[in-house]
């Protein structure tokens, strides 16, 4: 009798214990539905700002492309520089060669096909459809290019160099008629050494000190350089022999005033 009592006692606890479990899982629906309905209505609201984020997105996207259409060479991936052409300076493009003229001086320079360069008015534009990296090396150098030939016929390119004796006084002289320059008695040498001027290159000499001038840089320079090598010593040890013509300032550097 007792166990069967026990039994019974048993089972009415399991029956108690499992009544708000099952309360607790109809419950459970009503609230996962207020959630849901609560998810929904935030969703609706939602709605709306995200249509106005997207009208704003269009009209600023209208506003840039009026400002900077497709495909225009003012475009940050495309390479463009304007350079303004000073006055009296005579630019033309004949033949993919740019000329510029001032006075009696000329100077050319061929272009090259992957950069665009076009007169516009008193500018001259140099641009280029693609940024690669051998666009980006030319587009460099061809402004730079354009740059030296305004800076040349305005205001020109001087060189300096330095007549240094030690063993033997040397003497040097240059002849504007027939456009050479002479070295004489250069460690103790009896035979001259002449070297070649270039046509629009003016050459003097002033005590020690040798100044060449132009308005086309290459060719300056050139003149300058064949200058320094026709004094150069050859199989003589440097440290005990430095005579020689040494270059002392260039454009843009001065080695020794």
């Amino acid at each position: 009798m007792l166990d069967g009592i026990y039994v019974l006692m048993v089972v009415d606890e399991k029956m108690k214990n499992d009544a708000p479990t099952e309360n607790a899982i109809e419950e459970t629906p009503s609230e996962s539905t207020g959630s849901e309905d609560v998810a929904e209505d935030t969703k609706t609201e939602e709605v709306p700002e995200s249509s106005n984020e997207d009208e704003t997105e269009e009209e600023m996207i209208e506003d840039v492309v009026e400002q900077k259409p497709a495909g225009s060479s003012r475009d940050k991936d495309n390479l463009y520089e304007e350079i303004e052409i000073p006055e009296g300076i005579v630019a033309n493009i004949d033949d993919d060669v740019l000329t510029m003229k001032k006075d009696d001086k000329e100077i050319k320079r061929k272009l090259v096909s992957l950069i665009d360069v076009e007169i516009k008015g008193n500018k001259i534009v140099v641009s280029a459809t693609r940024n690669r990296k051998i666009e980006r090396k030319l587009f460099g150098t061809f402004k730079a290019h354009v740059n030296n030939m305004i800076k040349g016929l305005t205001e020109g390119f001087e060189y300096k160099l330095r007549v240094s004796n030690v063993h033997f006084p040397m003497n040097v002289s240059y002849d504007a008629n027939k456009n050479l320059f002479t070295i004489k008695n250069f460690l103790g040498e009896k035979k001259d050494r002449i070297i070649n001027g270039i046509p629009g290159v003016d050459v003097s000499v002033k005590g020690e000190d040798v100044i060449v001038t132009g308005f086309d840089i290459e060719k300056t320079g050139q003149v300058a350089t064949n200058i320094e090598k026709g004094a150069r010593i050859r199989n003589k040890d440097r440290r005990i022999f430095q005579d020689g013509i040494h270059m002392i300032a260039k454009p843009g550097r001065v080695y020794l005033e």
